[in-house]
């Protein structure tokens, strides 16, 4: 078994198999063991348990998640990590590999079809580039799965994890707690990784809710919620009577901002999701 922790053997692994990192893809590869490990147990995994793992890389991660899971599927979009994955996982009887973009993979299916009769969790280092629209994927696609452990960009994770309170509050700090209950678990720094990111990491969990907010019109309420952050320096008022896209008139807005008992001045991040739900709801009923 290898230690897919230590520089040397890394490279000596990479090199065998010919491979050169890519900024395209943001590869970056733990070198602490500690941290894979912590993000194995805060997810929650035991030897019941499906794993879906995005970019393994290595398999750094992928090796802690197959000694305590039943299985483990990951997921992983460079061709030139498939050789190096199956040296480094062929120990492992409970690992497959699959060779595909995980934002044009059908996620429901690979579930029914790898993971009968598992409580199915999701583990990742994920890429700094592409965090946001994986992590929407996931909670759009309304999967059956017990938790989202992974680890993204210290400033996202901030945004992800943020309420009414804190100033990274924003749209996608809505979208993450209408489906899910987020938590920051810790920090990773730079020279965790090989090769070492300019900026420090965080792993969030991220346990999706058996009862969402109720609204009239989920897709309503989130371009409301667009709009409301569309323009942070404005009030809720302005940055909405601006938004073509809901044809609502300032008086309207106003008025259902009456009716909510909203200040005019109020700014978008000052308002919870129960906000605006019942905020949307009257301005589809009401107005």
């Amino acid at each position: 078994m290898y230690n897919l922790t230590d520089v040397k053997e890394i490279k000596s692994i990479l090199s065998r198999h010919g491979f050169n990192f890519s900024k395209s893809f943001g590869q970056n590869f733990l070198i602490n063991p500690q941290i894979p490990q912590d993000i194995a147990i805060y997810s929650g995994i035991n030897n019941d348990s499906g794993v879906i793992e995005i970019g393994p890389g290595m398999g750094t991660l992928t090796y802690e998640l197959c000694k305590r899971a039943k299985k483990v599927v990951s997921v992983e979009i460079d061709k030139k990590l498939i050789p190096v994955l199956e040296d480094t996982m062929a120990d492992f009887s409970n690992f497959t590999l699959i060779n595909k973009d995980i934002l044009k993979t059908d996620l429901k299916k690979l579930i029914e079809e790898e993971f009968c009769d598992m409580d199915v969790y999701i583990c990742a280092n994920l890429p700094y580039y592409i965090t946001t629209p994986i992590i929407m994927k996931l909670l759009e696609e309304d999967l059956p799965i017990k938790s989202i452990t992974v680890m993204v960009q210290k400033e996202v994770a901030s945004r992800l994890c943020a309420t009414e309170k804190d100033k990274d509050n924003g749209a996608i700090s809505l979208a993450i707690r209408y489906y899910t209950t987020p938590k920051l678990l810790f920090d990773v720094a730079p020279d965790n990784f090989l090769p070492a990111p300019k900026v420090t990491s965080s792993v969030i969990s991220l346990i999706p809710n058996e009862t969402k907010i109720s609204c009239k019109d989920k897709d309503f309420m989130f371009r409301v919620i667009k709009a409301a952050f569309s323009q942070r320096r404005k009030t809720l008022l302005n940055s909405l009577s601006g938004a073509s896209y809901l044809d609502i008139s300032k008086e309207d807005i106003k008025k259902a901002m009456e009716i909510c008992g909203f200040s005019e001045s109020v700014r978008g991040e000052k308002l919870s999701l129960s906000d605006f739900a019942k905020f949307s709801d009257v301005l589809l009923t009401e107005i």
